[in-house]
């Protein structure tokens, strides 16, 4: 037998397998394995939060036909909600949903995303300084410096949150001292300033606390979370506008060496994903804030102030003063500068630009003479 003929014999035998199986309806299918995260939040399961966290993972696995699943649990299912960085740096979470101020003890500088007044910027300017303004190296850089093996991803911009829940209104600067108050990051500092004491607790404790006389008052977060954890069933005051939490976002962390061994197609998935989940977020939050917020106040008797200027300008200077103390670590100082540089121009932009809403709402919802 030639050269020739033999191999004119494969392609025909080949042919025929190939023909073969196709008529017999069995084409060849390659299984796409899931690669399955096991994430933790550092919110109660009824929390709002953690159903954002969920939101996040949803986009995920759809937008991956299921090849990637992430499973999110609730905080206390495998760590403390403060512990989460450890965490998922060491591997023990594949990754997880929280926000930077509660890893305020590995380095104070963690909490400048959020928490504070960001020197006017809201949360979404302060997400375009994350990514356009060199904010995300300057957070590379930071967890190098804590020996965090983890991929951050800032996302979602929360509304200004309430100064707190008290047991009466505050109506000046004197009222906050002495009282037994729960805040967390830069505001520990902030807070125990301005006269207070200060215990940072995650949010499952905050209520228990409140109940059982361990703490006066306490600020959370916003509308929906705040009546889901139960503020209402142990204050009826609540201070809203202050600048101890003006422009926070939440994180999703990952595992680095996790997040490294995934394919090209799923990282670009996941950086699309928290885009998107960012965008919803803030959507959702704008209906179920207001919801619960008019909520509260029919059918639960809260009353909500606005927490007076005096009060807010205190909180800035006090601010400058606890930053211009911790500016004596350098990195601290350039997120600092970075920041300042960045609000200097876009805060400027935003308020030359964008018309009043309140003249707007006075017009059409405000009482008529």
């Amino acid at each position: 037998m030639t050269q020739q003929t033999g191999m004119r014999r494969r392609f025909i035998a080949t042919a025929g397998a190939a023909s073969g199986a196709a008529a017999l309806g069995f084409p060849a299918i390659v299984k796409a394995q899931t690669t399955s995260l096991r994430f933790q939040s550092t919110w109660p399961a009824k929390d709002i939060f953690h159903e954002y966290a969920n939101d996040f993972a949803k986009k995920v696995n759809d937008m991956t036909g299921g090849e990637l699943k992430i499973e999110v649990l609730p905080a206390g299912s495998v760590v403390p909600a403060f512990g989460l960085l450890d965490a998922v740096s060491k591997g023990t979470l594949d990754g997880g949903h929280g926000v930077l101020a509660y890893h305020y003890g590995k380095n104070n500088a963690l909490a400048l995303w959020g928490s504070g007044p960001a020197f006017g910027m809201d949360s979404n300017m302060l997400l375009s300084w994350h990514k356009y303004g060199g904010g995300k190296e300057l957070l590379d850089k930071l967890y190098a410096a804590v020996g965090a093996s983890v991929y951050s991803y800032v996302y979602g911009p929360m509304p200004t949150q309430p100064l707190g829940w008290f047991k009466k209104p505050i109506a000046k600067v004197e009222d906050i001292k002495g009282l037994k108050y729960r805040t967390v990051g830069i505001s520990i500092d902030v807070f125990t300033k301005m006269g207070a004491s200060v215990n940072a607790l995650p949010g499952g404790e905050i209520i228990p606390a409140m109940d059982r006389g361990l703490l006066d008052a306490a600020e959370f977060n916003n509308a929906s979370s705040d009546r889901l954890l139960g503020f209402p069933d142990v204050a009826k005051v609540c201070m809203l506008q202050s600048f101890h939490q003006n422009a926070e976002q939440f994180e999703i962390m990952f595992n680095k060496g996790k997040l490294d061994s995934l394919p090209p197609k799923m990282k670009a998935i996941i950086d699309n994903a928290v885009e998107a989940a960012s965008a919803d977020m803030s959507w959702k939050a704008a209906d179920r804030y207001s919801k619960d917020y008019a909520e509260m106040q029919t059918k639960q008797g809260v009353k909500f102030y606005k927490t007076p200027d005096a009060i807010l300008q205190q909180q800035l200077k006090t601010y400058d003063e606890v930053v211009k103390a911790k500016s004596s670590d350098p990195l601290f100082a350039e997120i600092v500068a970075s920041q300042r540089a960045f609000a200097e121009r876009v805060v400027r932009w935003d308020m030359d630009t964008n018309v009043n809403r309140r003249m707007a709402y006075t017009h059409y919802f405000g009482k008529k003479g």
